[in-house]
């Protein structure tokens, strides 16, 4: 792996996958991860015999009998005791292919009693290894993951490999661990908004060059360190409990707040055109998705700075909460913008966080915003009549015909009856889908968790009562909402789901707004709710889901690649983790549709044609798997959570879709960061006094097509950390993926970089001094042992980066202020 690392171990995988693995004694492997990287993703890994806990009867915390060795106690047991462990040692040790074995002392909540742990382990040590006075081959000591893995290496043995993931999985019959995937799909939303807004604050914090004086590490450390937390593995995933959820939630909140603080700190830096001057308070609507902005609302005049992260220019519809139905807005050339006042829908006036906010509309416009950099937009609302009929927005009722929303590169087109959607058109490749898209639940089941019979759905465990998901409704009551920015197609499925369809002035995919919840439990009934598009495509089983954002892994309905799967759910067996996109294909038509997630979801294809993403959940019995409560958010009013999200849909053929998915799904994580400036100055006064326009990249065009800015941050002793990835697979569009060159020398706009020094993923140690254990594969030879080895050696003088696909290279740079 890149990050050099020699192991890895874990403990959840599928039990079939783990009954094959102990008849074939492969639970140890070496995972190759990466089909595009090859031997530098190689990983051995183990699987965990005891999961991540001690051998039975081992838990010396858990009320387990401990080693008493006086013999003149009443319990002595000693004997006993060290015959019950060399049985536990040899039964282990007969599915694994070396003379080494490792046993996991602990687990959650455990370790709580240095004293009774060490004292008892002290004892089992002595007493099993003073046995091999009498014959036995058994020797215990205290160790580590690194040791074992260097002993299992000096075994020299030639190990399996494994090509695939390891999802999904279940832990018996009926008791898949897919429910995670989705559950509290707000604070899954939130980590990934914050995360983008963690980058744009390291980014902006090394472009204006802060210096120690300013604080800004400190900062940023709050809504790192906040991040770093979110990760844990009852984290992010949802399976906390909602006490500790809202815990989350609060340290990511102070961590936002305290980059808002280095934002203006950067803003005040780069911005002003003489140290005279100093920039007025940029502030920030966190709660923008739910049509609140204090400053929009309630300024008649106000100053927008939009600031893109990603290292090509983004152009970016921003919607921007206001109160009135006419405005000016112009760019940072004081030219005027095209714009349009949308009228807030049903669906947002309802949201019990609105009470507060006096916007009746949003002000829409397009931003084109340069690499790596800013500019500024001037809003002023008018009472010119003229300004009013420009900027407004025609709302009608369709009348029963179908109905059809487009753009220069796109068409939707929805049935008059119905009110769903009904084909999707690509209208510059002249491809057109049948496409219906509806919103639908699963009834989650209810049972005591005795056995997988009666598992019942939890924050980990998804498991649907049947196969056949229920309609919210046969019906959408429809609006249409039309302009000069954008047309929508405002959809009510109930009062609880409603969804917003929208096609921007050219824009090349299609936005589906939607608004869920609170999930309706009065019935008694469990409830995970579900978006599911319906095509006329056959992709014959096969779809395929993103790994962490990067490479792309096929699917194939009801099947597995490394065992014969006997599958005993139909649905949640199916489901895989989403964490940015979704797509399948009909090869004989070459056409795909690929749908975009704005958070993690679990998702499926689960008939040919189709493909659906669990959007939000509400359960009402825990699965028994550690959270101990219900998977039922009370949200804001206490009657139930409300989620609010996105997905974006694109149509085209398989070739072209290729580079548009893997551009788009970087473009909606690394999204632009929108500020306001409540000011009375004249776009003439502020243009004299600040910058309107600036990059961070010399380049105008920003960074090659196939490569992406992973990181950009100030490190220490006044160096900066830069990582580069190639965000292509080796077999994707042929002139993608190729190596690509990246000259850092002449790269950013405030610094050159005048040196660098390689480091592994994770910046802890110098490239060329990385080396790894080499292991013996089958099939695939001997892996290799410097890490330095899969990479080209950046030339100290022309400093140019050669990547190759899926490669992520890291830099320590020493730089110089231009």
């Amino acid at each position: 792996m890149q990050f050099g690392f020699d192991g890895l171990f874990f403990a959840r995988l599928d039990y079939q996958d783990w009954n094959k693995r102990l008849q074939t004694k492969t639970l140890e492997q070496v995972w190759m991860a990466s089909g595009s990287l090859g031997d530098q993703a190689s990983l051995f890994t183990g699987v965990l015999y005891n999961g991540y806990g001690p051998p039975g009867g081992f838990c010396f915390e858990c009320g387990d009998t401990p080693i008493m060795d006086d013999s003149k106690l009443e319990n002595y047991n000693v004997d006993r005791r060290v015959d019950d462990f060399l049985r536990t040692v040899r039964d282990q040790a007969q599915y694994y292919t070396t003379e080494n074995i490792m046993l996991t002392m602990g687990s959650d909540f455990q370790y709580e009693n240095a004293r009774k742990n060490f004292k008892n382990m002290d004892k089992l040590i002595y007493h099993v290894n003073m046995r091999q006075m009498n014959g036995s081959t058994v020797n215990v000591l205290y160790s580590t993951p690194s040791c074992y893995v260097k002993a299992v290496n000096e075994a020299n043995k030639t190990y399996t490999s494994k090509e695939d993931d390891f999802f999904p999985y279940a832990h018996r019959d009926h008791s898949f661990w897919t429910g995670y995937f989705t559950s509290r799909p707000a604070l899954k939303g939130y980590e990934r908004s914050s995360d983008n807004f963690l980058q744009i604050c390291k980014q902006l914090d090394a472009l204006s060059m802060l210096t120690a004086g300013h604080g800004a590490r400190t900062k940023i450390d709050v809504l790192r360190k906040a991040m770093g937390i979110l990760q844990h593995h009852d984290g992010v995933s949802g399976t906390e409990k909602q006490h500790v959820a809202y815990d989350y939630a609060r340290m990511v909140a102070e961590g936002v707040a305290s980059c808002q603080e280095v934002l203006n700190m950067a803003y005040g830096k780069l911005l002003p055109l003489s140290s005279s001057m100093s920039l007025p308070v940029v502030q920030f609507c966190p709660l923008a998705n739910v049509s609140i902005c204090p400053v929009s609302e309630n300024s008649k005049q106000f100053v927008i700075l939009a600031y893109n992260p990603f290292g090509r220019e983004a152009r970016h519809h921003l919607r921007i909460p206001v109160s009135g139905n006419s405005f000016i807005v112009k760019d940072a050339r004081q030219m005027p913008v095209t714009v349009q006042v949308v009228p807030l829908p049903a669906s947002t006036l309802a949201l019990p966080e609105f009470e507060a906010s006096k916007a009746t509309g949003e002000l829409v416009f397009a931003a084109e915003i340069p690499p790596l950099g800013l500019t500024t937009f001037f809003v002023q609302a008018s009472t010119d009549i003229s300004d009013a009929q420009r900027s407004t927005s025609v709302v009608s009722d369709p009348s029963g015909s179908d109905f059809t929303i487009k753009n220069q590169y796109v068409s939707v087109t929805f049935d008059g009856d119905t009110g769903f959607m009904k084909s999707l058109t690509n209208v510059k490749s002249s491809l057109t889908i049948q496409l219906t898209n509806s919103w639908l639940y699963y009834r989650s089941f209810d049972g005591d968790n005795h056995d997988g019979e009666h598992q019942a759905s939890g924050a980990y465990i998804f498991r649907p009562n049947g196969t056949v998901a229920q309609p919210i409704s046969s019906k959408a009551t429809t609006s249409v909402v039309q302009g000069s920015a954008v047309q929508e197609v405002r959809q009510t499925f109930s009062d609880w789901a409603s969804q917003v369809v929208r096609v921007y002035d050219e824009s090349r995919h299609v936005e589906i707004e939607w608004t869920i919840g609170p999930v309706p439990v009065q019935d008694g009934i469990g409830k995970e709710v579900i978006s599911r598009f319906v095509t006329d495509l056959n992709n014959y089983k096969v779809f395929y889901t993103d790994s962490n954002g990067r490479e792309m892994l096929q699917r194939i309905r009801d099947y597995r690649p490394t065992w014969n799967l006997d599958q005993t759910e139909p649905v949640a067996g199916n489901y895989y983790p989403v964490n940015s996109k979704i797509f399948i294909q009909d090869v004989a038509k070459s056409r795909q549709l690929t749908v975009f997630t704005d958070r993690t979801q679990g998702g499926s294809s689960l008939a040919n044609g189709e493909i659906e993403l669990m959007a939000h959940r509400r359960v009402l019995h825990d699965d028994s798997l550690g959270v101990s409560e219900p998977l039922s958010e009370p949200g804001l009013d206490g009657r139930g959570l409300i989620i609010r999200g996105k997905y974006y849909l694109y149509l085209d053929s398989i070739a072209e879709s290729t580079p548009v998915h893997r551009e788009m799904a970087q473009r909606i994580y690394m999204a632009p960061s929108v500020g306001f400036i409540s000011t009375m100055m004249s776009p003439d006064a502020y243009s004299k006094n600040y910058k309107t326009s600036w990059s961070g990249l010399k380049e105008s065009i920003g960074l090659p097509a196939n490569v992406h800015l992973l990181t950009l941050e100030q490190w220490r002793s006044g160096k900066f950390l830069i990582r580069l990835e190639h965000i292509y697979e080796s077999h994707d569009k042929q002139n993608l993926s190729k190596v690509a060159n990246v000259s850092l020398e002449t790269l950013f706009t405030p610094f050159s970089i005048v040196s660098v020094d390689e480091q592994t993923l994770g910046a802890n140690q110098p490239l060329a001094h990385a080396t790894r254990l080499q292991w013996m594969v089958k099939g695939h030879g001997k892996t290799k042992k410097d890490m330095s080895s899969y990479v080209t050696p950046v030339d100290p003088k022309k400093l140019i980066v050669a990547l190759k696909p899926m490669q992520i290279r890291t830099f320590v740079v020493t730089v110089k202020v231009n």
